[in-house]
């Protein structure tokens, strides 16, 4: 499965960085536009990320945390 997101930590914040059109479209309707962004990378607390990662599943996207795929637990 082709890589849409990958999701990267960095102690205090977390980095959501689309690799496709599909994930640029879906965070530029779903995330307010003064959200902040580092190098291409939507930049968010920690504790919003499973609800966004779990929207983006929703959303048939690809989430990935390096090689690994994140899926959505039932």
């Amino acid at each position: 499965m082709a890589k849409d997101v990958e999701l990267e930590f960095h102690g205090t914040i977390s980095l959501l960085r689309p690799l496709t059109p599909e994930a640029t479209s879906r965070i530029n309707e779903n995330i307010p536009d003064d959200a902040q962004w580092f190098g291409g990378a939507l930049a968010v607390e920690p504790r919003y990320c499973p609800g966004i990662v779990a929207g983006m599943i929703d959303d048939g996207l690809a989430v990935y945390i390096g090689e690994d795929l994140v899926t959505r637990a039932s």
